[in-house]
């Protein structure tokens, strides 16, 4: 049996989503609790990754048992998961799926927003990324709009990462307002290591008049790291949406 578990973290604590010798993960917490309430060892595919500090307010995973086990659908088995869980992770569902669905390999796309506060409040500390001075949203919103124009985006991933491609396919970047913050949200098939927040650090840049409309184009064609901005600390950033094939999930009626 395979089942799908959705989740949300505050991931402060933690050095991202995935277990790594020596580190404190997020999924080695959730490991370690599903483990004790269904005793047996449990091993977590998840639907990504996320960096040191980086929270998720949705995430997937995925686990293999056996056979069926009575009860672990219902509330009361949460409830009782998350009583043992930390306060920073929260399990908000395990349901049944089919053999071959994957939590990672069968997402058609992941939302993360990056939160940039507009002033100084203590109550966002941990929250947002307080950036002093004003931006130029305008120029912000057009050298945004670029992203959708290109597919490789080598100048805003780690060096030396280990992926196949650097191509993603970009459909939603877009900056929200509010009295308080100012949220970009963006919505990509995959994402690079450090991707977001290398974008993000980017465009700040244009906004502070640092680099102009054709500059940022420039840097995105040069597909160098070195060209690129800075990257706005993992705190800010949060995994917010992940969405799948809808026949993945009209076989237990959810959406």
């Amino acid at each position: 049996m395979r089942y799908f578990i959705k989740l949300a973290y505050n991931g402060a604590a933690y050095h991202g989503w995935q277990s790594q010798q020596n580190a404190h993960s997020v999924q080695d917490e959730l490991e370690k609790c599903l483990s004790l309430k269904l005793k047996q060892g449990i091993r977590l595919s998840g639907c990504g990754r996320t960096d040191t500090g980086v929270h998720a307010r949705e995430f997937y995973a995925h686990f293999d048992l056996p056979m069926p086990f009575v009860g672990i659908e219902s509330t009361d088995f949460r409830d009782k998961l998350n009583i043992f869980l930390p306060a920073d992770i929260v399990v908000f569902e395990i349901y049944a799926v089919s053999t071959d669905a994957h939590a990672r390999f069968d997402a058609l796309s992941r939302t993360y927003e990056y939160h940039i506060a507009r002033q100084k409040d203590p109550f966002l500390l941990q929250q947002a990324y307080y950036l002093f001075g004003d931006l130029d949203l305008s120029s912000i919103r057009d050298a945004t709009s670029l992203l959708f124009e290109y597919t490789d985006f080598s100048c805003f991933t780690k060096l030396h990462s280990n992926t196949k491609t650097n191509d993603c396919t970009i459909t939603e970047a877009i900056w929200i307002e509010t009295d308080e913050e100012l949220i970009f949200r963006i919505t990509a098939n995959r994402f690079l290591r450090n991707m977001v927040r290398a974008i993000t650090g980017t465009l700040i840049e244009v906004g502070q008049g640092k680099l102009s409309i054709n500059e940022f184009k420039e840097v995105i064609e040069s597909k160098d790291r070195g060209r690129a901005g800075f990257s706005v600390p993992a705190h800010a950033l949060y995994l917010v949406e992940v969405k799948y094939p809808k026949e993945l999930f009209d076989s237990i009626g959810r959406h």
